[in-house]
């Protein structure tokens, strides 16, 4: 018989989702968990085997078994989502019992403290489907790759999607200039130099500038021109861990950092002209960034050299084609005010931005 011994979850409407279901009669295990859960923002429910109510087993986010009540959990119908948590490094037979029950993960304390407390959090923050993440750089100096990453984002946004702008050239002047946002509030890239670990997706949000009904992560005017890989790591996982898209404006050079956000992407565009000038340096940005990028698509841009054209340049670069990117003139107004690229919806550049998402998101839907 199953015995609920504390920490059950908030009633409904209270406004916390629901946190792990904990499985053990070890009071140091279970302390242990109690711990991490705490420190990941959760509130557990603790049973000593498969709770009797239905809906116990089945509709918890996360079900943490202790490696002593998996002889407890052998027979219970198979879900995702079950970790077995114990301590002996030593015990191969613990592989053995997370087959038995179908467990998705073993994890052995105190080794794994991190990774749960990370997987707790996702669990708080009701993480579904990572954002579809798109990476934007230019196969040549000024092919319009900013331009281009501003009007992903701002189409998408416009389509009601939850989306994020993140600037990854601190040589580029900011992309929040490009919007219109230099003096929004907000903080920008040298403010998480040394961030470390997790940080909140929703926390992450909130305090980054909203402009154009997106928020753009972009860099200041100050003197700092990096941030250490970790915080990149640390920063793109909180990008993309809620639903919708991220946009990535990407530098023409590979570092530590630039790597950590490639390793991150779903799909690149390399932005190339029509000059067999700019096909050559796209070639060799092609051959560089994908050695980290395996997605990686050409956007071609006009006007073309005698003899090319959009599919000729895929053809010549060895990519596949995701369209020509239209030029839209006006961008910049003659009293320096700034229009967003593909504001309103509207014009060449919204429409291939609106088919581009249409695409990419339908693929994402169907892998």
């Amino acid at each position: 018989m199953s015995t609920t011994v504390t920490h059950d979850p908030p009633p409904p409407g209270h406004g916390r989702r629901a946190g792990p279901l904990i499985l053990t009669e070890d009071p140091d295990l279970l302390d242990d968990l109690l711990r991490l859960c705490a420190a990941a923002g959760a509130t557990a429910e603790v049973h000593h085997s498969v709770p009797e109510r239905t809906d116990g087993w089945e509709a918890a986010p996360l079900v943490l078994v202790g490696d002593d009540a998996a002889g407890r959990v052998r027979g219970t119908a198979r879900r995702r989502g079950v970790v077995l948590v114990g301590r002996d490094q030593d015990d191969p037979g613990v592989w053995e019992r997370a087959v038995r029950i179908g467990a998705d993960h073993v994890l052995l304390l105190p080794d794994g403290e991190q990774w749960l407390v990370d997987r707790i959090a996702d669990v708080v923050e009701g993480v579904g489907r990572p954002a579809l993440t798109v990476g934007v750089l230019g196969g040549r100096g000024g092919a319009g790759a900013s331009t281009l990453a501003c009007a992903l984002a701002v189409t998408s946004a416009h389509e009601g999607l939850r989306t994020l702008l993140v600037d990854a050239d601190p040589l580029g002047g900011g992309l929040d200039v490009l919007l219109g946002g230099e003096s929004a509030e907000g903080l920008r890239w040298p403010a998480f130099a040394a961030s470390r670990g997790r940080l909140g997706a929703g926390a992450l949000e909130e305090s980054l500038p909203e402009l154009h009904a997106l928020r753009v992560l972009s860099w200041d005017r100050g003197d700092r021109l990096t941030v250490p890989s970790q915080a990149v790591r640390a920063v793109l996982s909180a990008a993309r861990r809620r639903s919708g898209t991220v946009v990535v404006d990407l530098p023409r050079r590979l570092d530590d950092g630039v790597a950590e956000v490639l390793a991150q992407i779903d799909i690149g565009l390399l932005v190339v002209p029509g000059e067999l000038r700019a096909v050559a340096a796209a070639g060799r940005m092609a051959s560089t960034v994908g050695m980290v990028l395996r997605d990686l698509r050409v956007a071609a841009r006009g006007p073309y050299a005698p003899g090319l054209h959009d599919r000729e340049v895929a053809r010549l670069l060895g990519l596949p084609l995701a369209g020509e990117v239209p030029v839209e003139a006006g961008l910049l107004r003659p009293d320096g005010s700034k229009s967003p690229p593909a504001a309103g919806g509207r014009g060449p550049l919204a429409r291939f931005c609106k088919g581009f998402w249409e695409r990419a998101l339908t693929e994402a839907n169907a892998a």
